[in-house]
């Protein structure tokens, strides 16, 4: 083209009309076709006005981001992923999860009452230690289960009726119940007997009892009013902690005199 141009010179300023005015016939092809709309008529509203796009939260380490914001967004991915991995294991093994759960709580707590109490000479005693840790693993965790999915069955509101219900039934029947095979299977794997089980209740009971009373009917509201069902035992588990501190060191003490 260009020697049929330089052989005939007048036409030259009309094929660069042409080259300059004419649009192309067809868009160009793009991976992205909707950014190439309506580029024939007016290519320069593509530059003036950009499309908006929503990106998902899930994408914060994409190169659309700043280093500054990815790394922010990172930690509290970290965060959310580790709350989701917990209800995620919450949802297919509910019981296991559960157990754990207070397993590990009865552990810090335990370790935390032999730290409060002992001497700096003395030593931590990891049976007694082992023992909570298989009481809220077998027993607790379990139970905690079971019973909040059977008041909220029966109560299956959350209005405040309902939650004082809820809140009685737990003070007058699961507490006692579970304070009472607590000190039981506590005392019966340290070697006591039937009778010494019996006076440990009777000089240790009344007392947790009215402790109980005074600190977990705030606890209870809180749980039964605000969280759902499947995360209370987390809630409670989180609230027994302190509480375990104090069962603990309850269970420590030395046997009962019985009567000769």
């Amino acid at each position: 083209m260009s020697a049929a141009l330089l052989k005939n010179p007048a036409r030259i300023p009309y094929a660069l009309m042409q080259r300059r005015f004419i649009a192309p016939t067809r868009a160009p092809s793009s991976p992205f076709p909707f950014l190439c709309k309506n580029l024939q008529s007016r290519p320069y509203l593509q530059l003036l006005k950009p499309r908006e796009y929503k990106i998902s939260p899930y994408l914060f380490s994409s190169s659309f981001c700043s280093s500054s914001s990815s790394t922010a967004a990172s930690a509290s991915l970290a965060k959310v992923g580790f709350v989701g991995w917990y209800l995620g294991m919450v949802k297919s093994w509910p019981i296991l999860t559960k157990s754990v759960t207070s397993a590990l709580i009865y552990i810090a707590a335990d370790l935390s009452a032999q730290t409060i109490v002992r001497q700096s000479q003395d030593s931590y005693d990891f049976v007694r230690t082992l023992r909570m840790a298989g009481y809220g693993m077998i027993i607790l965790g379990p139970t905690l289960h079971f019973w909040f999915n059977f008041v909220s069955k029966l109560f299956p509101k959350r209005d405040l009726l309902s939650t004082l219900k809820k809140m009685v039934m737990g003070q007058t029947i699961y507490g006692p119940a579970m304070t009472i095979v607590f000190f039981s299977l506590n005392a019966r794997l340290q070697g006591e007997t039937s009778t010494e089980i019996a006076a440990r209740l009777k000089r240790d009971f009344l007392p947790t009892f009215l402790s109980g009373v005074m600190y977990w009917p705030f606890c209870d509201f809180i749980t039964y009013r605000f969280v759902p069902v499947h995360l209370q035992p987390l809630v409670t588990n989180s609230f027994s902690y302190l509480w375990t501190i104090y069962m603990t060191y309850m269970a420590s003490l030395e046997k009962a005199k019985t009567a000769s």
